[in-house]
């Protein structure tokens, strides 16, 4: 069974947040495992922008049940999420 490449995955989840919501600016970078609403890099509005780039560019649905910090407030949370996705469509 094929899995993720993570660090390609997190690569490229992280230019995405690092573009569409610090418009370029990484002069505050932050870890893959800080929470992405208490360090102000997304906001509410901003997690439905993440779903829509993760179901467009990973080929995965995210329920309405599955948007959770759990799932979607960090990388490491994000690349975990996606992964488990991939598998189960498998």
């Amino acid at each position: 069974m094929p899995t993720v490449d993570t660090d390609t995955t997190r690569k490229e989840i992280r230019e995405f947040i690092v573009e569409a919501f610090l418009f370029g600016d990484e002069s505050e970078p932050f870890e893959d495992g800080d929470s992405f609403m208490q360090q102000g890099v997304i906001d509410s509005t901003g997690v439905l922008e993440l779903v829509l780039f993760l179901e467009e560019n990973y080929s995965i649905k995210v329920d309405d049940e599955e948007m959770t910090p759990n799932n979607l407030d960090s990388l490491n949370n994000l690349v975990a999420f996606i992964q488990k996705k991939k598998q189960k469509k498998q």
